[in-house]
Formats: structure tokens, sequence, C-alpha cells
């Protein structure tokens, strides 16, 4: 952890400290992996930690507010899915590489942070705003890169000038986003994972592109 971190009365914690609330955190976040949100409770994440609710309270001001900080910490992270887009080629076999990194990318992040992004999406359905704003942090700055390199692919007429970069760029992010999350549920249609891997990658590419990928 980095920079200052204060408890919820606004003192700053030490060393020790700090590494009591990074495990309050970590066993919450293992504790979300395995139950539903709303049945994890202060004084279990307490337990699993090896400390007390005054503890957890002296941190996070409840459960909520502590699946907010690992929430944070993840759209942090969310930044990695824009470096899969930004600078990249999208011409030739080159453009069917992008594809299929920014694919491996986002199914990897959300295999990664499958937890925490399921009650981001959870909270984001319910109309809480914090959680909405986490969930388009993620989403927004890899939407943003793609559109741009459909625009510039626009400006070099390889795309057809009638095409809505933002649009289609926004489409192909909730598109990768909702397939990221229901991963396990492609195999009861029959889907292999080694089999959606290649199919979204020449999604993206034809929504990028307009044109098949490159072999």
């Amino acid at each position: 952890m980095t920079g200052q971190v204060r408890t919820v009365d606004g003192r700053v914690a030490g060393r020790r400290g700090q590494a009591t609330r990074q495990k309050l955190l970590d066993c919450l976040s293992e504790m979300l992996s395995a139950s539903p949100y709303r049945d994890v409770k202060v004084i279990d994440v307490a337990r699993k930690a090896g400390t007390s609710p005054a503890t957890f309270y002296q941190y996070f001001p409840d459960v909520e507010g502590a699946v907010l900080e690992l929430a944070e910490e993840m759209a942090k992270e969310g930044s990695e899915l824009t470096e899969l887009v930004a600078g990249r080629s999208w011409v030739g076999k080159a453009g069917r590489q992008s594809a299929e990194e920014l694919v491996d990318g986002f199914l990897d992040f959300w295999r990664r942070h499958d937890a925490i992004l399921r009650v981001v999406d959870l909270g984001a359905a319910e109309g809480d705003k914090r959680f909405y704003k986490i969930r388009m942090k993620v989403l927004s700055s890899v939407t943003g890169s793609l559109t741009d390199s459909i625009k510039e692919l626009q400006a070099k007429g390889k795309v057809d000038k009638e095409v809505s970069p933002a649009a289609v760029a926004g489409s192909l992010v909730v598109m990768l986003s909702g397939a990221a999350s229901h991963q396990k549920g492609f195999t009861t249609w029959g889907v292999k994972q080694a089999e959606l891997r290649p199919n979204l990658a020449l999604l993206v590419h034809l929504g990028i592109t307009g044109k098949k990928p490159a072999r």
C-alpha cells in the first residue's frame, strides 16, 4: 500500500494498522468469492482476519464501505484494459493480434476480479451511483481508446464514414464485459472456452474494421 491510510475517525494508520486493514480487505475478498455479498457480516470478516469487529470499524464504516474500497482498487487495475487498445494497429495480421489480445485481456481481468465485479454489477443494477461510477470507470477508458481507433481508421478511409465510432466502441465493450462475466455460463450452451476466445476476437475485429481478420 502506498500513501497515507486513515482510520474512520481520521487518524493516520501506522504500518501495523495498514497491514491489519489490508488483511481485512484480503479476507473480505476471499469471502466474496465463496458467499453471496449480502451474507457477508462484519463479525465473520473480522474473525477470518484474526481480529475483532471493533478493529474492523476502525477502518471501515460497514461491509459495503470495505467492498467499495476493493472496487476502487479493482477499477485502478482496469487501466490495463486501455493499454490493450491504445496505439495498437488494426490493419492486417496486427489487427487480428490486437483483437485477440483485447479479448484475452477482458476474459482474464474478469476471471481475476469476478467476485468484486459481481458486487459492482449488482449495486449498479440496483441504482447505487457509487457502484455505477466504478463500473463506468472500468469500461469508459477502454471505450474511449476504441473510439479513437475507429476514428483513425475512418480518417484513413478504411471504415465507412457513416459508422458512429462511439456507438460501435461502446457496443463492443458491453459485449466483451457481458461475455467475460458469463464465462462459466457458456459451457451450459455447449460452448468450450477454447471456442469463445477466437469467436469474440472475430466479432471485435469485424466491429472495428468491418472486415474479417487476416490469417
